[in-house]
Protein backbone atom coordinates (compact mmCIF):
# COMPACT_ATOMS: atom_id res chain seq x y z
CA UNK A 1 0.00 0.00 0.00
CA UNK A 2 1.46 3.14 -0.80
CA UNK A 3 2.11 5.88 1.75
CA UNK A 4 1.95 8.86 -0.61
CA UNK A 5 -0.68 11.32 1.17
CA UNK A 6 -4.25 11.10 -0.66
CA UNK A 7 -7.05 14.09 -1.04
CA UNK A 8 -8.06 13.70 2.84
CA UNK A 9 -3.84 14.23 3.86
CA UNK A 10 -3.59 10.63 5.18
CA UNK A 11 -1.85 7.61 2.93
CA UNK A 12 -3.81 5.38 1.17
CA UNK A 13 -2.53 2.38 4.48
CA UNK A 14 -3.57 5.22 7.24
CA UNK A 15 -7.26 5.13 5.72
CA UNK A 16 -7.95 1.48 5.08
CA UNK A 17 -6.62 0.79 8.48
CA UNK A 18 -8.77 3.49 9.80
CA UNK A 19 -11.88 2.00 8.23
CA UNK A 20 -11.03 -1.29 8.57
CA UNK A 21 -11.14 -0.90 12.15
CA UNK A 22 -14.51 1.56 12.17
CA UNK A 23 -16.25 -1.63 10.31
CA UNK A 24 -14.80 -3.77 13.10
CA UNK A 25 -15.69 -1.77 15.73
CA UNK A 26 -19.04 -2.29 15.56
CA UNK A 27 -20.78 -0.75 18.49
CA UNK A 28 -17.25 0.22 20.57
CA UNK A 29 -15.62 -2.77 21.19
CA UNK A 30 -12.01 -3.05 20.85
CA UNK A 31 -10.64 -4.74 18.15
CA UNK A 32 -7.76 -6.77 18.09
CA UNK A 33 -4.84 -7.10 15.59
CA UNK A 34 -5.22 -10.24 14.91
CA UNK A 35 -8.61 -9.21 13.34
CA UNK A 36 -7.36 -6.47 11.41
CA UNK A 37 -4.77 -8.55 9.91
CA UNK A 38 -7.39 -11.02 8.83
CA UNK A 39 -9.56 -8.17 7.27
CA UNK A 40 -6.69 -6.24 5.58
CA UNK A 41 -4.77 -10.12 4.38
CA UNK A 42 -1.46 -8.81 5.70
CA UNK A 43 0.78 -9.99 8.20
CA UNK A 44 0.32 -9.41 12.31
CA UNK A 45 3.52 -7.97 12.62
CA UNK A 46 3.28 -5.35 10.01
CA UNK A 47 -0.83 -4.33 12.00
CA UNK A 48 1.35 -3.98 15.19
CA UNK A 49 3.94 -1.49 14.10
CA UNK A 50 1.06 0.44 11.50
CA UNK A 51 -0.87 0.45 14.93
CA UNK A 52 1.52 1.66 16.98
CA UNK A 53 1.94 4.62 14.06
CA UNK A 54 -1.85 5.29 14.74
CA UNK A 55 -1.95 5.85 18.22
CA UNK A 56 1.34 7.72 18.43
CA UNK A 57 -0.70 10.03 15.66
CA UNK A 58 -3.94 10.12 17.53
CA UNK A 59 -5.98 8.27 15.76
CA UNK A 60 -6.51 5.25 18.03
CA UNK A 61 -5.77 4.20 21.43
CA UNK A 62 -4.78 0.83 22.77
CA UNK A 63 -7.18 -0.54 25.25
CA UNK A 64 -4.79 -2.63 27.39
CA UNK A 65 -5.47 -6.83 26.61
CA UNK A 66 -8.03 -6.32 24.45
CA UNK A 67 -6.90 -4.30 21.60
CA UNK A 68 -7.61 -0.58 20.09
CA UNK A 69 -10.39 1.64 19.46
CA UNK A 70 -10.46 4.74 17.36
CA UNK A 71 -10.57 7.95 18.29
CA UNK A 72 -12.71 10.81 17.91
CA UNK A 73 -10.90 12.52 15.81
CA UNK A 74 -9.99 8.32 13.71
CA UNK A 75 -13.61 7.92 14.24
CA UNK A 76 -14.13 11.09 11.68
CA UNK A 77 -11.34 10.54 9.56
CA UNK A 78 -12.96 6.82 9.63
CA UNK A 79 -16.33 8.16 8.56
CA UNK A 80 -14.79 9.79 5.64
CA UNK A 81 -13.67 6.89 3.89
CA UNK A 82 -17.14 4.64 4.93
CA UNK A 83 -19.08 8.00 3.25
CA UNK A 84 -16.78 8.14 0.04
CA UNK A 85 -17.03 4.36 -0.32
CA UNK A 86 -21.11 4.02 -0.03
CA UNK A 87 -21.04 7.13 -2.42
CA UNK A 88 -19.14 6.13 -5.19
CA UNK A 89 -20.98 2.42 -4.75
CA UNK A 90 -24.09 4.10 -5.00
CA UNK A 91 -22.92 6.79 -8.27
CA UNK A 92 -21.28 3.32 -9.70
CA UNK A 93 -24.52 1.61 -9.44
CA UNK A 94 -27.53 4.49 -10.54
CA UNK A 95 -25.67 6.15 -12.87
CA UNK A 96 -23.01 4.06 -14.53
CA UNK A 97 -24.94 0.71 -14.74
CA UNK A 98 -22.82 -1.16 -12.48
CA UNK A 99 -24.05 -4.28 -10.85
CA UNK A 100 -24.18 -4.54 -6.93
CA UNK A 101 -21.93 -7.29 -6.60
CA UNK A 102 -19.23 -5.60 -8.87
CA UNK A 103 -18.86 -2.04 -7.11
CA UNK A 104 -16.90 -2.97 -4.05
CA UNK A 105 -13.73 -3.09 -5.91
CA UNK A 106 -13.70 -0.35 -7.61
CA UNK A 107 -15.21 1.91 -5.02
CA UNK A 108 -11.73 0.77 -2.49
CA UNK A 109 -9.61 1.77 -5.68
CA UNK A 110 -11.48 5.24 -6.54
CA UNK A 111 -12.32 6.13 -2.14
CA UNK A 112 -8.85 6.87 -2.44
CA UNK A 113 -8.43 9.46 -5.18
CA UNK A 114 -11.46 11.31 -5.15
CA UNK A 115 -11.68 14.80 -3.47
CA UNK A 116 -14.42 15.87 -0.91
CA UNK A 117 -15.29 18.37 -3.48
CA UNK A 118 -15.94 15.33 -5.70
CA UNK A 119 -17.78 13.26 -3.44
CA UNK A 120 -20.19 16.40 -2.66
CA UNK A 121 -21.21 16.72 -6.42
CA UNK A 122 -21.51 12.89 -7.15
CA UNK A 123 -23.77 13.18 -3.40
CA UNK A 124 -25.69 16.09 -4.89
CA UNK A 125 -26.22 14.51 -8.38
CA UNK A 126 -27.41 11.07 -6.71
CA UNK A 127 -30.15 13.84 -4.60
CA UNK A 128 -28.13 12.74 -1.54
CA UNK A 129 -29.11 9.01 -0.51
CA UNK A 130 -29.14 8.17 3.24
CA UNK A 131 -28.02 3.90 1.94
CA UNK A 132 -25.39 2.50 -0.60
CA UNK A 133 -27.14 0.05 -2.67
CA UNK A 134 -26.33 -2.73 0.02
CA UNK A 135 -28.52 -0.72 2.29
CA UNK A 136 -25.48 0.27 4.68
CA UNK A 137 -26.21 3.64 5.79
CA UNK A 138 -23.98 6.42 4.12
CA UNK A 139 -22.52 9.20 7.02
CA UNK A 140 -23.27 12.69 6.47
CA UNK A 141 -20.62 15.64 5.09
CA UNK A 142 -20.28 16.49 9.26
CA UNK A 143 -19.58 12.69 10.15
CA UNK A 144 -23.30 11.87 11.31
CA UNK A 145 -24.57 8.35 10.68
CA UNK A 146 -27.81 6.48 11.50
CA UNK A 147 -27.49 3.57 13.70
CA UNK A 148 -30.02 0.47 12.70
CA UNK A 149 -31.73 -2.04 14.17
CA UNK A 150 -31.64 -4.80 12.62
CA UNK A 151 -32.30 -8.61 13.00
CA UNK A 152 -30.25 -11.39 10.63
CA UNK A 153 -32.65 -13.03 9.02
CA UNK A 154 -31.66 -16.13 10.83
CA UNK A 155 -33.71 -14.72 13.75
CA UNK A 156 -36.39 -13.35 12.77
CA UNK A 157 -39.35 -15.42 14.04
CA UNK A 158 -41.91 -17.31 12.01
CA UNK A 159 -45.04 -15.95 11.05
CA UNK A 160 -43.33 -12.04 10.54
CA UNK A 161 -43.21 -10.20 7.77
CA UNK A 162 -39.52 -8.91 6.96
CA UNK A 163 -37.87 -6.61 4.62
CA UNK A 164 -34.21 -7.02 3.47
CA UNK A 165 -32.45 -3.99 5.06
CA UNK A 166 -28.70 -4.61 4.57
CA UNK A 167 -25.96 -7.06 2.68
CA UNK A 168 -22.37 -7.12 3.01
CA UNK A 169 -20.60 -5.79 0.18
CA UNK A 170 -17.69 -7.82 0.58
CA UNK A 171 -18.52 -11.58 -1.34
CA UNK A 172 -19.75 -10.52 -5.14
CA UNK A 173 -20.93 -14.43 -5.25
CA UNK A 174 -23.02 -14.18 -2.62
CA UNK A 175 -24.81 -10.83 -4.23
CA UNK A 176 -24.78 -12.54 -7.42
CA UNK A 177 -27.34 -15.69 -5.90
CA UNK A 178 -29.08 -13.32 -3.83
CA UNK A 179 -29.86 -11.18 -7.03
CA UNK A 180 -30.97 -14.56 -8.83
CA UNK A 181 -33.46 -15.45 -5.63
CA UNK A 182 -35.64 -12.57 -6.37
CA UNK A 183 -33.94 -10.24 -3.03
CA UNK A 184 -32.55 -6.94 -3.26
CA UNK A 185 -32.86 -4.07 -0.51
CA UNK A 186 -35.98 -3.24 0.21
CA UNK A 187 -37.82 -6.66 -1.47
CA UNK A 188 -40.74 -7.36 1.97
CA UNK A 189 -41.62 -11.10 2.40
CA UNK A 190 -42.74 -13.31 4.94
CA UNK A 191 -41.02 -16.15 7.38
CA UNK A 192 -42.93 -19.44 7.12
CA UNK A 193 -40.35 -21.83 8.24
CA UNK A 194 -37.42 -22.44 10.24
CA UNK A 195 -35.66 -25.76 11.04
CA UNK A 196 -34.00 -26.42 14.18
CA UNK A 197 -30.11 -26.93 14.71
CA UNK A 198 -29.18 -24.20 12.57
CA UNK A 199 -31.10 -25.47 9.76
CA UNK A 200 -32.50 -23.58 6.53
CA UNK A 201 -34.76 -20.40 6.69
CA UNK A 202 -38.08 -20.66 4.16
CA UNK A 203 -38.97 -17.37 3.03
CA UNK A 204 -42.76 -16.96 1.07
CA UNK A 205 -41.59 -13.68 -1.72
CA UNK A 206 -44.24 -11.37 -3.72
CA UNK A 207 -45.46 -12.48 -6.42
CA UNK A 208 -48.53 -13.89 -8.62
CA UNK A 209 -48.76 -16.70 -6.76
CA UNK A 210 -46.42 -16.07 -4.30
CA UNK A 211 -42.99 -18.01 -4.14
CA UNK A 212 -41.18 -19.56 -1.60
CA UNK A 213 -37.27 -20.20 -0.96
CA UNK A 214 -34.87 -22.02 1.13
CA UNK A 215 -31.99 -20.08 2.51
CA UNK A 216 -29.46 -21.79 4.38
CA UNK A 217 -28.77 -21.10 7.89
CA UNK A 218 -25.48 -19.42 7.27
CA UNK A 219 -27.08 -17.01 4.48
CA UNK A 220 -30.10 -16.18 6.26
CA UNK A 221 -28.21 -14.86 9.27
CA UNK A 222 -25.87 -12.32 6.27
CA UNK A 223 -28.95 -11.09 5.36
CA UNK A 224 -29.98 -7.68 8.00
CA UNK A 225 -33.73 -7.22 8.00
CA UNK A 226 -36.08 -5.14 9.81
CA UNK A 227 -39.37 -6.68 10.86
CA UNK A 228 -42.53 -5.55 9.30
CA UNK A 229 -46.28 -5.08 9.19
CA UNK A 230 -47.79 -6.68 6.19
CA UNK A 231 -48.79 -9.02 3.39
CA UNK A 232 -46.50 -10.31 0.86
CA UNK A 233 -48.72 -9.84 -2.32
Amino acid sequence: MSAEANASGYSRSTEDYLKVIYELEGRGAPVQTRAIAEALEIAAPSVSGMVKRLSESGLVEHVPYRGVRLTGSGRRAALKMVRRHRIVETYLTQKLGYDWDSVHDEAERLEHAVSDELIGRMAMALGNPRYDPHGAPIPTKDGQIEEQELLPLSEVPVGSMAELRLVSDRDPELLRYIASLGLKVGVAFEVIGRQPFKGPVTIRLPGKPPRDENLGHELAAALQCWEREGEVG
